[in-house]
């Protein structure tokens, strides 16, 4: 992760210098997150959206056997590069949020038990703070960005598509929607609920693995190696979704839903209602299975592009 390769440095290239760096090996992350989850998350979509599967297997033979192997990347455009300014944006303000926290520490700690950041470490409500930051200050690219990749996923093929790419789904969306924030920003309230509890819970887990693992070797988290890094934000991948994924469903329900006349939910809360009295709890989690499968190799490539890197440009 870009702070066990930065802590020695930030020292010496201050703030601005370092979030730029966090800045640009998060947008390295987020593209390699796009290529490698990009088949699992049109999979996914699909199953969270309709009935007409019985299972993600049947999900992903159908796409191929109807729409051929290049329909697993419909809509990447968008968010090959929209991800990668969110991962971007993830990173930069959980360190940009971390180092806040730890300079208040700091500041607070009394002469004989001074917080030195590098050295001490938050604790772990205050690493679920700073992934929550980070989730929020995502959401204003992540909605629109996500709603896009979802129509352009759930579209019908061939002919009768509906949008003809990304800039042409945004432009009919916002004129359908009456609007930008009404249309093109659908769902936003679930989608800020679910950035923060995701986020908060992927750096706060990443951070327990890699600290537990350093106390427990005996060694700096610089030292742990790419590998266990890797492995660390697998896990840590799975246990975002798992925290987050009813909010997830809602905002596929939602950002796949018609306007005007054919809107089946009124807003976030009659969408989890519908939800519910339609198909129980077990709604809330459909498509969880290829989620979670998705979740172990695009967050550990992503944390561990990330840390690479960093240490490289450092």
């Amino acid at each position: 992760m870009a702070e066990s390769a930065s802590l020695d440095v930030e020292a010496q290239s201050g703030g601005a210098a370092q979030t730029a760096k966090d800045l640009f090996s998060g947008a390295a992350g987020g593209i390699a997150q796009v290529l490698i989850g990009q088949p699992f998350d049109i999979v996914k979509v699909r199953l969270q959206t309709s009935e007409a599967y019985s299972s993600a297997l049947s999900a992903a033979t159908s796409i191929y056997k109807n729409e051929g192997p290049l329909a697993f990347y419909k809509g990447t455009l968008t968010p090959l590069l929209g991800i990668g300014a969110c991962v971007s944006i993830q990173f930069g303000a959980f360190h940009s949020a971390r180092r806040f926290l730890e300079q208040r520490k700091a500041d607070a700690s009394p002469p004989g038990k001074k917080f030195i950041p590098g050295v001490h470490t938050l604790s772990y409500g205050e690493y679920y703070l700073a992934g929550a930051f980070a989730g929020i200050s995502n959401t204003i690219l992540s909605s629109p960005i996500e709603h896009v990749r979802i129509r352009l996923q759930t579209q019908p093929h061939g002919a009768d598509r509906l949008y003809t790419g990304p800039w042409d789904c945004v432009r009919k969306l916002s004129f359908q929607g009456g609007g930008v924030l009404p249309g093109l920003y659908r769902g936003t309230s679930v989608t800020l609920l679910r950035e923060a509890q995701a986020y908060g819970v992927w750096f706060l887990s990443f951070e327990w693995l890699m600290n537990a693992d350093a106390a427990r070797n005996k060694i700096a988290r610089k030292e742990i190696p790419s590998y266990k890094v890797a492995l660390y934000g697998g896990l840590a991948g799975e246990a975002l979704w798992l925290a987050s994924y009813p909010f997830d469903v809602v905002k596929s329900k939602m950002q796949t839903d018609g306007f005007q006349q054919q809107q089946r939910y009124r807003n976030m809360r009659d969408c989890f209602g519908q939800t519910f009295r339609a198909e129980g709890m077990r709604g809330f989690w459909k498509g969880i299975g290829p989620t979670l499968l998705r979740a172990m190799p695009v967050s550990a490539g992503t944390f561990a592009v990330v840390e690479m890197t960093m240490r490289a440009i450092n």
